[in-house]
């Protein structure tokens, strides 16, 4: 649903600049007109009282014959309106026009109406259905009768209502004039709003996850006394801090690289002297205590594992620094076999299942480090489910790329588990359990290199269903 209000500040303050200035003309409009009806009006009102009933106290010999008997119209405006009554009846009534008086024809609406008004001099307003709106006094007359005079209100409601067609006129004309001014002065007002909001939504954009950013430069002309210039110098600040602090992630990510890619270097040969020792000191001939053999096949299987430890660390430094990796054309299809054959083989305990297109699945990469992920997926899939969970590899094609799954209907990854999952020493074991050999390396290696690949790894699970999805490049 939407708004009925303008959501953008230009719209707003548009918006009220606008209304404000229509509640002003209003007033003013108001003001002005019931100022000038209550002076048209006063103005009537003197009219009535300096004709004293002239014209009304003339009707009374107006049934008589005598020419010098004729009401008195000399100095009556046209339309004025006159009228005798004796004990609250009318008895006369008639109108000046052309200077002349004319009966009027009243009816009983009209005679009541004549009849309620108040005898004080004083004027009032009534409605008659032969003559429209006027204004009338009513006085006593000489013969103690009441003499009734009226002007009409017609020049006054015209005079007011051509006063309000032009008021609407001219303040409909301000309104739209004001508006159009007033839009182009608030956006040439928030011009510096909008560049703070541009380069607020540069920075958005960027990937400060992860990666050395270049951050963009300090907003232009920040001046501290307006509100948008504090803004800006606010955001200044800000992005200073932000820059800092990726430069100083940075700059620990890469010495952790170092050290990591250092340390795993120096530990491959202690490491690889320290196995061959042992397998040498397993091979001599003649009589070892059982003590002894145990211990020596303790040190062998450790220093094979620290190696496959080393191996994996010093392959994620390398993937981290962004070493190039081959871009040659792979037959998918043929490493996933490879692989399920791999895994069948190491787990005869669990049941393997393959979804394949009957063409060959070709990509452009790494087929070392395409095998290595695919076998990490499987070794989890073996490693973390049951004897007898249904494990299927499947392959797809798609206008996006190639997608690469592995299932399982095993026990699932815990929920808390799921978004760190492709984290380095990530298990699900929290003791760090060796009883499964698992380094805590091997999703990290799917997702470094799929990613190295420009692709994506992600994960669904629930108990039951857990997918591993590869997304490669076509």
């Amino acid at each position: 649903m939407k708004r009925p209000f303008p959501r953008t500040l230009r719209a707003q303050l548009t918006a009220g600049l606008v209304t404000l200035l229509a509640l002003a003309c209003l007033a003013v409009g108001i003001t002005t007109a019931l100022a000038l009806r209550g002076f048209l009006m006063g103005r009537l009102d003197e009219q009535l009282s300096a004709s004293g009933g002239r014209f009304a106290a003339s009707l009374e010999h107006e049934a008589q014959a005598d020419s010098d008997n004729r009401p008195d119209t000399r100095g009556q405006a046209e339309s004025t309106l006159g009228a005798r009554l004796l004990n609250g009846i009318v008895t006369q009534a008639a109108v000046v026009d052309d200077a002349n008086d004319r009966p009027l024809q009243l009816t009983p609406g009209d005679r009541n109406a004549l009849a309620t008004v108040p005898v004080d001099g004083s004027g009032h307003s009534i409605r008659l259905s032969a003559l429209g709106a006027y204004r009338v006094a009513a006085v006593h007359g000489d013969d103690q009768d009441t003499l009734i005079t009226g002007l009409p209100l017609h020049p006054v409601e015209e005079t007011v209502h051509r006063l309000e067609a032009v008021e609407a006129v001219l303040f409909g004309a301000a309104l739209v004039v004001t508006g159009i001014a007033g839009a182009l002065w608030v956006r040439v007002s928030l011009r510096p709003l909008q560049r703070v909001t541009a380069r607020a939504a540069e920075v958005a954009g960027l990937p400060l996850a992860s990666g050395e950013i270049a951050m963009p430069g300090p907003l232009p002309d920040t001046d501290p006394g307006t509100e948008v210039g504090q803004v800006g110098t606010a955001l200044n600040h800000m992005l200073r801090h932000v820059e800092d602090a990726l430069t100083r992630r940075q700059a620990s990510e890469e010495r952790l690289r170092h050290f990591a890619a250092d340390a795993s270097h120096e530990l491959r040969t202690p490491v690889a002297n320290i196995r061959g020792h042992a397998e040498l000191a397993l091979r001599q001939r003649g009589p070892v205590p059982g003590e002894v053999r145990h211990a020596l096949e303790r040190i062998n299987g450790e220093s094979q594992r620290m190696t496959r430890l080393v191996d994996d660390l010093l392959l994620l430094a390398r993937l981290d620094a962004g070493r190039p990796l081959e871009h040659q054309p792979v037959d998918l299809t043929l490493l996933i076999l490879n692989a399920t054959d791999d895994a069948r083989a190491a787990g005869p305990d669990h049941r393997w299942f393959l979804e394949l297109p009957e063409e060959p699945v070709t990509v452009t990469g790494d087929a070392h480090r395409l095998q290595q992920a695919i076998g990490n997926l499987l070794a989890n899939a073996r490693t973390h489910t049951p004897p007898g969970t249904e494990v299927t590899v499947t392959a797809t094609t798609g206008t996006t790329g190639v997608c690469v799954s592995v299932s399982d209907n095993g026990p699932g990854i815990p929920g808390e588990l799921q978004p760190e999952v492709f984290g380095r020493f990530v298990r699900a074991d929290q003791a760090r359990s060796r009883s499964t050999g698992s380094t805590g390396l091997g999703l990290a290696i799917v997702h470094a290199v799929i990613t190295a690949h420009g692709g994506s790894a992600t994960v669904t699970s629930r108990p039951g269903r857990t997918t591993f999805r590869l997304t490669l490049p076509g």
